[in-house]
């Protein structure tokens, strides 16, 4: 372990002359969500190198690294103390960044019933255009003085700064864990996860895909024998299980080969929109994704009307239409906050937003 403001130097010297030029920036870690956003503008400025865990407390399930550590090092840490991050970040293949995994905010099947990226980090550490390193949050679970900053990095794709340092809260790896699968139609599939919602299971994903119902229980052993007896189907062995969760988590199912490919995100009793394909469902039904529909207009309306949101995830679209379309008052937030955060507009223009 090194001291927690090594490497920052370099950074902030990088920052300055780019503040000082107005020169644009791209914050590059790994690279595996360069597919993810609107646009990659400006000069690379790549951060692997600030790199390494700060503190890890296994007791006070805290973790603290650089924003440079690949993924497979905090997760090879958390193992070796029979812990793990419970969002189950996406690694799309390769290994992403603790700073990458932060700013893109993205979580895997286990988001709808532990949490979300965002309410796993307890603080962060940001470099802002002028050369500050602010720090926001804190290395406790009981610290929520204040505006929560921390969290609002998450999901922020870097626009507002570069992220140095995150403090995340893990948990204990479950003591059991199976995978049942029930043959069923995508309909059935939706009304047993929200029945299965409502009850005390220790549920820790549920998905459906190509006629089958998918569900991960965790946990305790007999909360896990009785919720496999409550609710039938048939087991899955391990290996096939994983490879399952993994490839849904990281996008590698070869149902998301399809282009263009949609992501709705809606509640998960809203019905099942007609268009024109079958979808891939996650989150216990709160994600749908669809593949070769091409009418954009279509894809967001059917999410709209089930009170939710659509993004393109992969595929061809008009400049700025990537994401679902903000309200007024949304985008003028966004664009206060960039204005606060980044003045100069230096750090990775247009990848949230168009325009900002």
């Amino acid at each position: 372990m090194s001291t927690p403001d090594a490497g920052i130097a370099e950074l902030r010297e990088r920052v300055l002359a780019a503040s000082a030029g107005g020169t644009p920036l791209r914050l590059k870690g790994a690279g595996t969500k360069d597919f993810y956003g609107e646009a990659l503008e400006g000069d690379v400025l790549e951060l692997r190198s600030h790199r390494g865990i700060v503190s890890y407390e296994p007791s006070e399930l805290v973790i603290r690294a650089r924003a440079g550590t690949p993924l497979s090092q905090i997760q090879a840490a958390l193992a070796a103390e029979g812990q793990f991050l419970a969002f189950e970040p996406p690694a799309f293949g390769g290994d992403p960044t603790l700073g990458g995994v932060i700013a893109a905010g993205l979580s895997g099947p286990r988001r709808v019933y532990a949490g979300a990226a965002r309410d796993f980090v307890l603080g962060t550490r940001l470099l802002t255009a002028d050369g500050e390193v602010l720090r926001f949050g804190g290395e406790v679970m009981k610290n929520v003085a204040g505006f929560d900053v921390s969290r609002l990095l998450c999901g922020s794709l870097g626009i507002l700064g570069l992220i140095t340092e995150v403090s995340l809260k893990v948990l204990p790896l479950p003591r059991a864990e199976v995978t049942v699968r029930l043959e069923c139609t995508a309909r059935e599939a939706l009304e047993a996860f929200n029945r299965w919602g409502a009850q005390p299971l220790p549920l820790s994903a549920a998905a459906w895909s190509a006629g089958g119902a998918w569900v991960r229980l965790s946990g305790a052993a007999p909360a896990v024998r009785l919720a496999r007896e409550r609710i039938g189907g048939e087991p899955v062995d391990e290996a096939t299980a994983r490879h399952f969760w993994h490839g849904l988590r990281d996008c590698a199912l070869p149902f998301f080969t399809q282009q263009p490919l949609w992501r709705q995100s809606l509640p998960s009793t809203a019905p099942l929109a007609a268009l024109g394909s079958e979808p891939l469902i996650d989150w216990g039904g709160a994600v749908r994704w669809y593949g070769g529909v091409a009418e954009t207009l279509d894809v967001r309306a059917a999410a709209a009307a089930g009170g939710g949101t659509a993004l393109c995830w992969r595929g061809p679209v008009p400049r700025g239409q990537r994401f679902h379309p903000l309200s007024g008052v949304t985008l003028e937030l966004h664009r206060r906050l960039k204005q606060r955060f980044d003045p100069r507009g230096i750090f990775n223009p247009n990848r949230l937003i168009d325009g900002l």
